[in-house]
Parts: structure tokens; C-alpha cells; sequence
């Protein structure tokens, strides 16, 4: 690229420039601030960047081409001039036929992929009716207890021409189990099958707490997904490693690409001592991350990830299926920067956060609604989001060419600096032993929250602008039209729930669910137990708990 002695020149001239230009004008006129940093605060930002600080940079090594290692520039070779990222809305509130409802409104808006959400009862594997749901059925998302449920959510939906990602992590089993299921039913071959279950547990013990089971058990029963989709439902992406609720939680982007490659690392190991081969099931591994509002480094963070996740696939694992060292992964934008305040400036946040994930190469986007800091958000914000995406795709430009900011040089120097912390932190995880112990340890959880404090006090003191917030504030009464989830819904689904138990055959409920716990204390594959279990009409509820009696449930280790 630029042999020595150019970049001995750029050197001078960039020293000139500093002494004779630049200083000069700083001396008289100041700068907003004394010192510039990324969004997270992990790197100085310097006020110019030329190919010297890029000087180890071999385009080989480092770029490369799309669609070829080490996948920097993506990894498809036309990306978005062959076919656009999968416009993929979060939706699923209160009863299944309101999230039928809401699915085919957004298909008939033009999305082209289908986002699950999830109640807090069928994300922990309760029932509608258990005394833990009481006041949550239906208020986070959609509540599932069966395969009517399931049924009902994707009725006039063809599952061979949607694909459908589904935000659900310790019952995952379960709802891929009915998802299944409805393909069946429907006649959809399971190799039409398209889509993601999140599924990613770790996750959960660092940032979310939704987890049911001890770390233990909870893998084994990923492996199994693994082995099981990898033999009868191979276009279904079988785990979303998740670094968005890592970064929601506080960390900085250099912690959302470690931790949640060591995440990877985690399931890949437990799946090749399992016995597997990882060409089996790493091609069906996917990453689900966060997209913020300083959006060259959230670029560079994309970028980096790719580059490492290839890295370590190739070296550390001896993956020989290109497929497998491809880091493919959705975006969300970030739902914690949304302010209640003054909350169409939102609309302009989630424009920059998308528009950074595009520029970034992502496979899949959700876009928040503008009104998602008060409420579920309305058809209304909803279709505006996704508006958002459209304009960004077929009006913006930034679609027509392949990694349109490579070869900036702060880009390549982001991107080389994010790597190179991302690696270090995965070093401290390997000398904890792997992230379930650096986990179990609280060792992660304290590097997230220690960022997340830091971060905290930076806007109380004024340090870190919030528009609207802290800074550019107006008196207002919101106006807004608020979606809500009426009360009646829990009482009528309870009486689904019940209409459900009353109607199916029990004894064949309470075999398939004794055959399930035996499968549990035997080496056995649990997914066809789960289906079997699942077609007999057996609620979610009632499959966790047949896990919990033999797997137990996860206690966290406050004392570490």
C-alpha cells in the first residue's frame, strides 16, 4: 500500500500540519473538547487520520474481498446489490390472534421477514395461569402456551415463504418444537424451514435473567438443537448469539464483540465435546448485536467482529466449511438510547443506528418504533420504523456498493483497534477458563457493570449529551396514542389455556411428558420428545417443568 519512505513523508506532513495549521487555529479558537472519544469511551478519537496510523495495514490480511476471508468486507460477494437484508420487525403483543393480526399488517407493508416476541411468562417457561405470570400475560410480547397458540399466531402464514426469528432463549427448545410442528401440520417439508431461534443462554446469565436451568443442562439441550437441526432442519439457523442485550446492559462496543464471541467459543466447544463435527453445525450458527448512535464505530465493531469470528473459526477450531467462519448476524437498533422525552427525536436515532448496521453488513435489522421508551409501539411507529428501512434501501445509496467505508482510514484504524481489544478480553476469559466460568465467576457481569456505571455518571454530570435529556430540553405533555395491552386479554387466555387442557387426550400428554424426563436422564436427543410432547397439546409450562424435575433450576452465585 505505502512503503516506508511514503509514510515517513506522511509522517512529516502530518507533523507540519499539526504545528503550522492546526495549532494555531486550537490556540486561538479552542475545541469543543479537550479530548474526543468513541461513544463507549474505549478509544481516543485523534482529530486526523492518515495511512501512518493504519501502517501494518496488508489489504490481504486485513480486507480482502466479499464474500472471501477474512470476510471484513462481508460475507456474501454482492451483498446488498444481490439481494437486501431481511427487513425483520420485532412484533408479538398480548393473544395470538393480535399478533396474527400485527404479522400480516407488517408483511403487507412490505417486510420480508418475520421477528417473534415472547411474554416474560413463555420466556421462563411458565403458563399463563402459574402465580408467577399473574400481571405479565401478554405485556412483553405474545403468550404461548401451546401449539394452538403457535397455531393461531401463524394462521394464512405459509411457513415455507416467511422466515421467522423468535426471540426466546431457556425454552427455546419448546418453541422451536411448535414451530416445527405447525410446518408439519401445514405440510412445509422441514428443509423449507427458514429462520432463527435465539436461543442463546449464556446471555441470559450475564445481562437478562431469564434463564430456567443450570448452565449444564441448558447446553446440552443447545447441543441438541444443534444436532437435531443440522440432520432435519438445516436452513434454520439454530442459536442467535446475542451481544445486543450485553450491550444494553452497559458495555462498551469492544465488550459486546468480546463477550459475545466467547459466548460462541462457549457453544462451539461444548458442542464438539458433545461429539459433533464443527462443520456440522457451525454454518447454522448466527449473532444478533446492538447498532448505537456513534455510527463509525459501530461500523468498525461489525467489521471487527467478522474479521475475528473468522479468525478464531480458522485457527482455533480447524473449521474447513467456509460457512462456518462466516459471522452472519441480524441488528437491532438500541432500545435503551429511546427517550420518553421529546421522543420523535427517536425517529432520527433509529435512522443513524440503521443506517450504521447497513453500512456495516448486516443480514437481518430490526428498527425500533419511535414510542417504544413509553409502550409496545403502535402500527402507527411501527410502519414509520420500517419506512425507515426502505428509504434506507432503496433511496440512500449506501446499498448500491459493497463496505462503501473501507479504506477510510479512521474506519481501518477503528476497526483494527476494536479487534485488538475484543482479543484481549477474550484472553482474560481463556485464563478464567472459558466464559462459563468467567461467568459463574460474576467476572463478566462486573465488566459490563462497572462500564455501565461509569456511563451512567457521565450523564448525570453532564459529560455525555443526551438531546432532550440532559441537554436541549423543552417543557411538553406528551400527546402520543399509547398501545396497551388490555386486562381482559390475560383472563381470556387463561380460558384458551383451559379450553386446550379440556379438549386434548391427557394420557397422551402424560406419556409423551414421562418420556421426555426419561430422555432427560439418558444421553438422548431431546428434541422429538419436545415435538412429540408438543403435538399432544402439552403447554409450555408443563414441558419446563417436566425439565425443571430432573435439570433442576439455576441459582446465581450472589456470593462471588
Amino acid at each position: 500500500m505505502f512503503d516506508e519512505e511514503d509514510l515517513a513523508s506522511i509522517r512529516e506532513g502530518c507533523s507540519e500540519w499539526e504545528s503550522e495549521t492546526r495549532s494555531p487555529t486550537v490556540d486561538r479558537f479552542g475545541e469543543r473538547k479537550e479530548t474526543f472519544t468513541t461513544d463507549t469511551g474505549g478509544t481516543t478519537v485523534a482529530p486526523l487520520y492518515t495511512p501512518a496510523d493504519i501502517e501494518s495495514f496488508d489489504y490481504d490480511d486485513s480486507l480482502g474481498y466479499p464474500g472471501e476471508p477474512p470476510y471484513t468486507r462481508g460475507v456474501y460477494p454482492t451483498m446488498y446489490r444481490g439481494r437486501l437484508w431481511t427487513m425483520r420487525q420485532y412484533a408479538g403483543f398480548s393473544t395470538a390472534e393480535k399478533t396474527n393480526e400485527r404479522f400480516h399488517y407488517l408483511l403487507d407493508e412490505g417486510q420480508t421477514g418475520l421477528s417473534m416476541a415472547f411474554d416474560l411468562p413463555t420466556q421462563m417457561g411458565y403458563d399463563s395461569d402459574a402465580t408467577m405470570a399473574a400481571g405479565e400475560v401478554g405485556k412483553s410480547g405474545v403468550a404461548i402456551d401451546s401449539l394452538h397458540d403457535m397455531e393461531t399466531v401463524f394462521d394464512g402464514i405459509p411457513l415455507d415463504s416467511v422466515s421467522t426469528s423468535m426471540t426466546i432463549n431457556a425454552p427455546a427448545s419448546v418453541l422451536l418444537a411448535m414451530y416445527i410442528a405447525v410446518g408439519d401440520r401445514q405440510g412445509v417439508d422441514r428443509s423449507e424451514l427458514r429462520g432463527t431461534i435465539q436461543n442463546d443462554v449464556l446471555k441470559e446469565y450475564i445481562a437478562r435473567n431469564t434463564y430456567i436451568f443450570p448452565p449444564e443442562p441448558s447446553m446440552r439441550i443447545i447441543t441438541d438443537i444443534f444436532e437435531f437441526c443440522a440432520a432435519e432442519v438445516p436452513n434454520f439457523n439454530t442459536i442467535s448469539i446475542s451481544g445486543y442485550h450485553i450491550r444494553e446492559a452497559g458495555s462498551t462496543a469492544a465488550q459486546e464483540i468480546a463477550f459475545t464471541l466467547a459466548d460462541g467459543m462457549e457453544y462451539v466447544e461444548t458442542a464438539l465435546d458433545a461429539g459433533l463435527d464443527v462443520d456440522e453445525f457451525a454454518p447454522q450458527l448466527s449473532f444478533f448485536f446492538a447498532s448505537y448512535n456513534n455510527i463509525l464505530e459501530e461500523v468498525a465493531k461489525f467489521r471487527a467482529a467478522r474479521r475475528l469470528w473468522y479468525s478464531l473459526m480458522d485457527e482455533r477450531y480447524g473449521a474447513e466449511n467456509e460457512k462456518s467462519k462466516q459471522l452472519k448476524f441480524h441488528t437491532q437498533t438500541a432500545g435503551s438510547t429511546l427517550t420518553a422525552q421529546q421522543i420523535e427525536n427517536n425517529v432520527v436515532r433509529v435512522a443513524y443506528q440503521a443506517l450504521a448496521a447497513v453500512l456495516g453488513g448486516t443480514q437481518s435489522l430490526h428498527t425500533n418504533g419511535k414510542d417504544e421508551a413509553l409502550s409496545l409501539p403502535t402500527e402507527e411507529s411501527v410502519r414509520t420504523a420500517l419506512r425507515t428501512q426502505q428509504i434506507l434501501a432503496h433511496e440512500s445509496g449506501v446499498a448500491d456498493t459493497v463496505d462503501p467505508l473501507a479504506g477510510s482510514y479512521y474506519v481501518e484504524h477503528l476497526t483494527d483497534e476494536l479487534e485488538s481489544q475484543a482479543r484481549e478480553l477474550i484472553e482474560k476469559v481463556d485464563a478464567r477458563n472459558g466464559m462459563r466460568s468467567a461467568i459463574e465467576e460474576q467476572w463478566v457481569q462486573r465488566q459490563i457493570q462497572d462500564t455501565a456505571f461509569e456511563r451512567q455518571r457521565e450523564v448525570e454530570a453532564g459529560d455525555r449529551i443526551i438531546v432532550g435529556v440532559n441537554e436541549f430540553t423543552v417543557d411538553e405533555e406528551t400527546d402520543e396514542e399509547i398501545e396497551s395491552v388490555n386486562p381482559e386479554d390475560e383472563r381470556a387466555q387463561i380460558e384458551r389455556l383451559n379450553d386446550v387442557r379440556a379438549q386434548r387426550d391427557s394420557e397422551a400428554v402424560s406419556a409423551t411428558l414421562t418420556a421426555l424426563k426419561d430422555a432427560a436422564r439418558s444421553d438422548e436427543n431431546l428434541l422429538p420428545y419436545i415435538i412429540e410432547a408438543v403435538k399432544a397439546y402439552a403447554t409450555t409450562g408443563e414441558i419446563c417443568n417436566a425439565l425443571r424435575d430432573v435439570f433442576g433450576e439455576y441459582e446465581p452465585n450472589v456470593s462471588v
